[in-house]
């Protein structure tokens, strides 16, 4: 069992080692959010599941995740993020042995929510622990990695998808894109439990019960009817959800003050907040993932618009997906260099790229070189912004506010794709109408692509507030 050094200077003796089981974790929880799109047709004919139990298989898990996320990072503060990142490792696996093996698609709904939960649990603890075992002059590289893993596992889940279910091995469809996780998650678990640095348990520390569930609460009433809302036809109760949301949000933040001040423990010290570079990082990190509907908007474009199979539309991801680890990677010498200049280009080349294919479906262009090219830049630019921000957002907070400050980076996070989908992508299906015909796709796409373009001119704006950073 590795012990975490005191005052060690240079980092953990083991710090890549350490990194490597993380990021297996960070590439995980991304592919089983995407992977299931595809999935749907063969788990409705496999357990005849209703259209709306099919959007529950994805919206379970989504909403879990999300609400969970800072109690999970608090839970690391207080118990350990050795503990809660095994403890989140094993109970993914446990429950996608139980989506895998399910009979009923009631079995496979719990078994979706209880991957939720998990992934809450061991998602903030990656990003906690960098601080703790890389140093300071190598933890851009380390978050570039962890950028460059978890955004292209979100790019390359439905092509995994794609394939898996087209090769069916050993007479398996949709059962393989749960079953996948277990071998992979059983050597990640061999290793956590080796090489991650076991920290003491803080003595005398409680967890906040009450912050717990009006902020969960508080975080459902929004996430839920957003990420269902859409394909359920934004019935009443999703509006009454929507509208309780901010007052029950302020309630915790008016919960989480007064503990505070009192000298309690919150589980979130909502006075973090006051630390600008913070608030403006948590801002841009939810904006950055307006790019979400692109994925959306693209694989109805593809499927619906042009006829193209699942596999096939997975493939055409792949020149965003290989831009955006190419950039990912080269964000320590980019921030080295131009600091919070790199974000700042970032934006500026995804601009770039997604305007070039605006332009091109709006003079009645599709597929080819030109659009390919132009989101394997966008894909570049998207790399570099993503890691940049994890560095700026966690770059000054203390070590005891790690796990804290992670649960709330991965909440915005997750609720950047719950807000941009329906948002977003309803402006797809709005401009679209009940059109069929191939132009108005091209004006659809075009009008998605030209939202993200706003959205990265907006952040452009927001950025300037930070402070100045050379690395």
């Amino acid at each position: 069992m590795t012990e975490l050094p005191s005052a060690l200077a240079g980092g953990h003796p083991r710090r890549w080692r350490i990194l490597a089981v993380l990021l297996v974790g960070a590439f995980l929880l991304p592919v089983d959010f995407s992977i299931v799109n595809v999935a749907l047709p063969a788990i409705r004919d496999g357990l005849f599941a209703s259209s709306g139990e099919l959007q529950l298989v994805i919206a379970l898990y989504a909403v879990a995740f999300a609400v969970l996320l800072i109690t999970g990072g608090r839970l690391g503060d207080l118990l350990g993020r050795k503990a809660m990142f095994i403890t989140g490792m094993a109970g993914f696996m446990l429950a996608s042995a139980a989506c895998g093996l399910a009979w009923s698609i009631h079995v496979l709904l719990a078994g979706r929510l209880l991957q939720g939960i998990a992934a809450a649990l061991m998602s903030p603890q990656i990003l906690a622990s960098i601080p703790l075992v890389f140093p300071a002059a190598e933890r851009s590289r380390a978050l570039g990695y962890y950028g460059a893993t978890a955004g292209f596992g979100i790019v390359v889940g439905q092509l995994l998808g794609g394939v898996l279910i087209s090769l069916h091995p050993f007479g398996l469809t949709w059962e393989t894109i749960f079953l996948v996780n277990l071998p992979v998650g059983a050597l990640d678990l061999a290793a956590a439990a080796w090489l991650l640095p076991k920290v003491a348990r803080s003595q005398g520390v409680r967890l906040d019960i009450p912050g717990v569930l009006v902020l969960t609460l508080g975080l459902a009433l929004l996430v839920y009817p957003l990420v269902a809302g859409r394909e359920a036809g934004w019935p009443q109760w999703t509006l009454w959800c929507l509208a309780a949301s901010p007052p029950t949000l302020a309630a915790f933040v008016l919960i989480e003050y007064r503990l505070a001040l009192r000298g309690g423990q919150p589980l979130f010290d909502v006075r973090l907040f006051a630390n600008r570079t913070f608030s403006v990082g948590l801002g841009l990190s939810m904006m950055v993932y307006s790019s979400s509907a692109f994925f959306f908007s693209f694989a109805v474009y593809l499927q619906s618009g042009l006829h193209w199979d699942v596999l096939h539309a997975g493939l055409a991801v792949m020149p965003n997906a290989f831009g955006f680890l190419f950039g990912s990677l080269s964000v320590p010498r980019m921030v080295a260099r131009f600091g919070n200049g790199a974000p700042m280009l970032g934006y500026g080349l995804g601009i770039l790229g997604q305007g070039c294919v605006v332009a091109l479906l709006l003079t009645g262009g599709g597929p080819g070189v030109v659009m390919f090219t132009g989101q394997a830049v966008a894909g570049l630019g998207l790399g570099l912004v993503f890691p940049s921000l994890l560095r700026i957002v966690l770059q000054d907070m203390a070590p005891t506010h790690a796990g804290m400050a992670s649960g709330v980076l991965n909440t915005v996070i997750q609720l950047g794709p719950s807000l941009a989908v329906p948002i977003i992508g309803g402006v797809f299906f709005t401009v679209l109408g009940l059109s069929t015909d191939m132009v108005q796709y091209n004006h659809a796409f075009a009008a998605v692509l030209a939202c993200i373009v706003a959205t990265f001119l907006a952040s452009l704006a927001l950025i300037q507030l930070l402070r100045p950073s050379r690395g």
